[in-house]
């Protein structure tokens, strides 16, 4: 899995676009019905169906899977120790301002920017570690410790201030990330191996024509150049202003007004708006002919869970932008990717906030009298209400589960029943294999290789979304001794995100038919690592497969899913008013349910560490004052020169005047009973 910086221009067109974008309304009270009407049949199917859809995997293919959370699987879900039995929380209070479920990037990213604005935070995480996606376990051996990512590996833009949101607002909160850096990504191929690296455009071009020959060459950077400069306007708004200037509510309109130089100076951005949200391959096909340009292009974006066809023209704007510039790095945080929480832990406790591990959440709180979520209930049976509001960074899926409805809760309303049962149901990518090796590197010769990081392709005709074709593997080790003993690597190894989760879900963990599977669907994975260290099996300390049942467990995510599966082209349901406008295919951070809203990768800005650090982000400044949420935008440009982008500028403070008054919305405040809870524009 890799992180890169997403998209900003929606912030950036916003504030001269003569309409509202994001104020988040909730435009599916009422409208429950039609929008569902609109998901067409990749949210009809049934379980079962997936196993049909998997086994045709070629290379144009969009590959989703779908689940109906409403029917029951007829068996127990097996649990796994080392988990946490979810019965923590006996030290939280009773009440909160702000409680956040998960500590995934987003909720810890969430939870301290609300501690920065002055609310009182409570973090509350289901497994004993936190960092959901990006955390690390470790293991001893023969005396030896050895630590090993379970998700994240590929990082830019970590090691100092730069337009990774992640990294940004680390910086907002003044907290530090210990890194080092490497400028390649290498590539194991049915051609041979080969190394693309970032950091010079020179390099690229090198390697262009050394893959592709004199004629080729020149007719592949003529159609990269040409794809760079058809995208060049989009690229640059990346830079007009970052994610974590956006809010959903009409504060919005001040804390982006930075960007009105640029959008006023580059007119044409507007008419590139549609194309941002749309499919990428729609452009991609019209200009790149080249099958090693299209390669390198599909197996940038697939990390976001889609090749070219079903991502985000979005998505390839950073990469376009920021990869071929010098001094561009790829990061390995120092003492694993659990270091990532840990720097937002330090912040949120360093506020007054808290955060509460091995506490699971049983049930949102639904209070119909107020018509809003109230706070939570813990798998202990301990309440925790939230003045303010609860922010679930689970995943739809497992947010959905929690809602009550009927018995003993509250019924909830029509619109919101509607919305539960939709959302279950969305369209989403599979899961992941995992393979942890702690190997022997006595007399190990990596000298072909410069990279830790790399990208296993099987066949180019299958599709990457196959997790039998695509895979990758990680080797902290060579740039980070500290996670096992001098003289060992400590590998991961993973699929992409499309593993079938139906084949394994009724097989009990342990068995010998469930260790049968393991030993068959992990064997592309030993062979990932052979192509770089032929005589791997050999040097094995120890070894661990981690299935789709591990990696639903330990990630407390449902059915092991990479994340939330809309296809760029059509508007997601649940995306708020732009959807109206754009083929915009993420869901909304708010929801019908007054006081809950969502972060994380199931919803803006999608899949990946920082863009789910984001999404935590414009939860916390959707909560609070946009007054708040300027002056820490303002604090950050004057501290570090390098986000004078932040700064919304004079005209950011004459719209803070004119729309400050109704930040947060009617439906976080809860107190505005004129218009139902909620401001008047909603």
């Amino acid at each position: 899995m890799v992180s890169f910086s997403k998209f900003a221009m929606l912030a950036a067109i916003a504030p001269c676009a003569g309409f509202l974008v994001a104020p988040a309304v909730q435009p599916w009270r009422g409208h429950a019905a039609a929008i569902a009407a609109r998901m067409q049949l990749d949210i009809e199917r049934k379980t079962g169906d997936n196993v049909e859809q998997i086994k045709d995997t070629k290379r144009d293919k969009v590959m989703t899977f779908s689940y109906d959370m409403s029917l029951d699987t007829g068996y127990e879900k097996p649990t796994y120790p080392g988990t946490g039995n979810g019965l923590g929380g006996e030290g939280l209070q009773d009440e909160y301002d702000v409680v956040v479920i998960g500590s995934g990037m987003g909720g810890l990213a969430c939870g301290a920017l609300s501690a920065e604005y002055g609310s009182r935070v409570a973090v509350i995480e289901s497994h004993i570690k936190p960092g959901g996606s990006a955390h690390t376990f470790t293991r001893v051996h023969k005396g030896g410790k050895y630590s090993f990512e379970v998700g994240p590996s590929i990082f830019e833009g970590l090691n100092g201030p730069s337009l990774n949101p992640l990294r940004t607002i680390l910086d907002m909160l003044g907290e530090d990330l210990k890194c080092e850096t490497y400028s390649g990504l290498g590539y194991w191929t049915p051609e041979g191996y080969w190394r693309f690296p970032i950091g010079s455009a020179q390099k690229f071009e090198d390697l262009v024509y050394e893959r592709c020959g004199p004629v080729e060459g020149k007719k592949a950077m003529d159609e990269w150049d040409a794809l760079r400069k058809r995208l060049k306007t989009l690229g640059g708004s990346t830079t007009a202003v970052s994610l974590v200037n956006l809010r959903q509510d009409a504060g919005m309109l001040a804390t982006t007004a930075g960007a009105t130089p640029y959008v006023l100076s580059h007119p044409d951005v507007f008419l590139d708006l549609p194309l941002t949200f749309d499919s990428l391959h729609k452009t991609v096909d019209q200009i790149v002919t080249v099958p090693f340009i299209r390669n390198y292009i599909d197996t940038m974006c697939i990390f976001c869970g889609f090749p070219a066809k079903g991502a985000m023209t979005a998505h390839i704007l950073y990469i376009l932008e920021r990869f071929f510039e010098d001094g561009c790095a790829f990061c390995v945080p120092l003492g694993g990717t659990v270091e990532m929480a840990y720097a937002f832990q330090r912040a949120l406790e360093a506020r007054g906030g808290e955060l509460s591990l091995n506490t699971h959440v049983e049930e949102l709180l639904y209070d119909e009298a107020e018509q809003r979520c109230v706070g939570v209930r813990l798998k202990s049976g301990k309440v925790i209400k939230a003045k303010k509001a609860v922010v679930s960074n689970a995943t739809p899926f497992d947010t959905v589960r929690m809602l009550p409805d009927g018995g003993d809760a509250p019924q909830l309303p029509e619109g919101v029943r509607e919305w539960k049962q939709t959302l279950g149901k969305l369209p989403r990518h599979g899961a992941i294999m995992h393979l942890f090796l702690a190997i022997d590197a006595t007399d190990l010769d990596l000298s072909h290789i410069e990279d830790p990081a790399h990208l296993v392709v099987q066949d180019w005709d299958r599709s990457l979304q196959d997790s039998q074709n695509l895979c990758s593997f990680f080797i902290p080790s060579l740039r980070d001794p500290s996670v096992c003993p001098p003289g060992k690597h400590c590998i991961h190894v993973y699929s992409s995100g499309g593993e079938p989760y139906e084949p394994w879900e009724k097989l009990e963990p342990g068995s010998d038919e469930y260790e049968r599977m393991k030993e068959e669907r992990s064997q592309v994975l030993w062979r990932a690592v052979e192509r770089c260290i032929p005589d791997v099996r050999k040097r094995v300390e120890f070894s661990i497969v981690g299935s789709p049942l591990a990696h639903e467990a330990f990630l407390r995510r449902d059915r092991g899913t990479y994340g939330l599966a809309w296809a760029a082209g059509t508007s997601a349901p649940f995306a708020g008013k732009l959807s109206n406008l754009l083929p915009f295919p993420f869901p909304n951070l708010k929801t019908p349910v007054d006081g809950l809203l969502r972060c994380g990768d199931s919803c803006f800005p999608g899949i990946g560490t920082p863009s789910a650090a984001a999404s935590g982000a414009i939860a916390a400044n959707s909560i609070h004052p946009v007054s708040d949420h300027i002056k820490l935008l303002k604090q950050t440009a004057q501290r570090e020169p390098k986000y004078a982008f932040l700064d919304p500028g004079p005209i950011g403070s004459l719209y803070e005047a004119a729309v400050g008054w109704s930040t947060p919305s009617g439906e976080l405040r809860g107190d505005d009973e004129e218009h139902g809870g909620r401001a008047p524009w909603e």
